[in-house]
This record gives structure tokens, sequence and C-alpha cells, in this order.
């Protein structure tokens, strides 16, 4: 039974995810643009799947296998969720939904 064999590579790409949601938010504050759209709301839940994945990968790293298990798992499944709203808000910006 091997643990904690995903929880390096969700790390890694949630904090890049995180990451690109961090420039979304920022760019959409300085052009002025988050008031006259819901991306910014929609990015906002996606950061906070991502954060909340790269805590609990971290803590699948750095805890012990009996627990990390669930760590893992947990970290896995918000990452997913944080994957589908974002492109979930792709789609919606792509067909003109939200703009």
């Amino acid at each position: 039974m091997a643990t904690n064999n995903k929880s390096p590579h969700i790390l890694n790409a949630a904090s890049n995810l995180l990451g690109l949601c961090f420039v979304v938010l920022t760019s959409l504050k300085f052009l002025n643009l988050s008031q006259r759209t819901y991306i910014d709301e929609t990015v906002t839940i996606a950061l906070v799947f991502f954060m909340a994945s790269c805590i609990l990968s971290f803590l699948s790293i750095r805890g012990n296998l009996k627990t990390g298990g669930r760590w893992e798992t947990t970290a896995d499944y918000l990452f997913l969720s944080g994957m589908i709203v974002l492109f979930i808000t792709a789609l919606l910006i792509l067909f003109n939904v939200i703009a």
C-alpha cells in the first residue's frame, strides 16, 4: 500500500495554479474590472480550493502514513474541485456568459 506518493505532485500543481489565480485577481483589480464581472468571484473560489489543497498535501508529506493518506485524498479532491471551477469559468468566458 503506497501512500503519500501523489502529495508532492499535488503540491506542485496546486501551488502553480494558486499563483495563476493570484495573477488573475491582481489583473482584474488593477484594470478595475472586478466590479463589472463575476470572474473574480469564481477565481477566488478556485483559489481557496488550491490553497486548501496545498496545505493538506504539505501536511500529508510531513505527517505519518496513517493520517497522511487521508490528507492526500482530501487534497486530491480539493485540487480537482479547483480545476473544475477554473474549467467552468473558462467555458463561461468563452461563450460570453460572464465577461
